[in-house]
């Protein structure tokens, strides 16, 4: 028998409330072994020392058990749409609270990348307007506004950053009366830099630009709050620090700015009410964006991963990664490795230069059991909840082996 909306939410919420991490349950952490009481959720901390969240982030139990619970019930043609449009409403509702929005501010698109082309289309981009990004974004961008440039004769600004880190005051001779939109990695991906929002968001306003922010390096990780940033957009991957499946990706866009963006696509989830003679009213807030049927099973797996991660708290995630992270850096500089991450830097995400040949690195880290992105000549690495700080000293083991 199919499951009716209630039935297949309540069923979702008991998933992900079937496991919970241990101080939820009650059970006291152990402050070196694990430190937030969620490491025996995650099956990979029992098998190597996992640094690479900032890559593809293991899932815990939780999601584990919800992705088995949602192909139980569609084995069994129990699946019904409106019980997966309302487990669409849920999780609108649960990252709204993640990032101090509300959920009608909320649509879900597939993926990041997705976010950034909704805004390009949606502004009305002509000929002589520009776009300012800076250069530690992520490469979509710079595909995106590149091939924008050629079809509507746009130009794409450039900033660039200093010592791996960039400013307001980096950004303002880029922004002018043309800029149409400036855009971000609130957390980079290259070295992890945090930018400080709101400055940006200010010089941005006061052009009449739309300030918009690719959160999946951020979402999950630290703590978000769009009313203080001021940001206008923002889109984040589930993926990653949302520790879930690839196939949604949450989209805010805020009450103040849903208006001045145009929908790229339309479908039967553009609807708000149908009127006779295939007219129709459609929707105005931010699931106006979607248009089609979302990645359901996806969408149920994320609905267990950020019950989950409320549970144990952002701001307790972001306090322990983070230490983490200033761990990582003050051991490598302490070794004498060159950093692209600045000092004080108050994300999870640390990289480094080396000169060495990069398979030396990563036929170290393999031996040792070790999972972090080497790249031509950097490191990145990317501690998540999971992880503690005896695991940090068995990477620097390895690093002072090969400075």
């Amino acid at each position: 028998m199919p499951m009716d909306r209630r039935s297949f939410v309540a069923a979702a919420a008991a998933v992900a409330s079937s496991i919970d991490p241990a101080l939820a349950a009650g059970a006291a952490p152990d402050p070196v072994r694990d430190p937030l009481g969620v490491r025996d959720d995650f099956p990979v901390a029992a098998e190597r020392t996992y640094l690479n969240s900032a890559y593809i982030a293991p899932v815990h139990r939780a999601v584990i058990a919800a992705s088995r619970a949602y192909m139980e019930e569609k084995s069994k043609g129990s699946l019904e749409v409106g019980g997966l449009i309302s487990a669409t409403d849920a999780v609108r509702a649960q990252f709204a609270r993640l990032v101090n929005a509300t959920p009608d501010e909320i649509g879900l698109l597939f993926s990041t990348g997705d976010g950034e082309n909704v805004i390009a289309n949606g502004v009305g981009l002509r000929a002589g307007d520009n776009v300012v990004v800076d250069d530690l974004h992520y490469s979509t961008e710079f595909v995106l506004y590149r091939a924008l440039e050629a079809s509507r004769g746009i130009e794409l600004r450039i900033v660039k950053n200093r010592d791996g880190a960039v400013t307001a005051a980096d950004f303002e001779p880029h922004i002018d009366r043309r800029t149409r939109i400036v855009s971000v990695a609130w957390v980079s991906n290259q070295n992890g830099f945090r930018h400080d929002m709101r400055p940006i968001a200010d010089l941005a306003h006061a052009h009449g630009a739309i300030f918009y922010a690719d959160a999946v390096q951020a979402a999950g990780m630290i703590d978000l709050d769009v009313r203080a940033a001021g940001v206008d957009a923002l889109c984040s991957g589930s993926y990653k620090w949302l520790m879930s499946e690839f196939g949604v990706a949450p989209f805010f866009v805020s009450r103040d700015a849903v208006d001045r963006l145009q929908s790229d696509r339309i479908g039967e989830f553009s609807v708000e009410r149908e009127e006779p003679g295939w007219h129709y009213e459609l929707v105005k807030n931010a699931r106006k964006f979607e248009g089609t049927s979302r990645s359901f099973g996806a969408v149920a797996q994320l609905q267990a991963s950020l019950s989950y991660l409320e549970k144990v708290g952002s701001t307790r995630i972001e306090e322990h990664t983070v230490a983490l992270a200033q761990q990582i850096h003050q051991g490598l500089v302490k070794q004498g490795y060159r950093m692209f991450t600045p000092p004080g830097n108050r994300s999870s995400i640390v990289t480094f230069f080396f000169s060495r040949p990069a398979d030396d690195f990563r036929a170290a880290f393999r031996t040792a059991k070790i999972d972090v992105t080497v790249r031509a000549a950097q490191v990145r690495v990317a501690p998540a909840l999971f992880n503690n700080a005896d695991e940090i000293e068995r990477f620097l083991d390895v690093t002072k082996r090969l400075v």
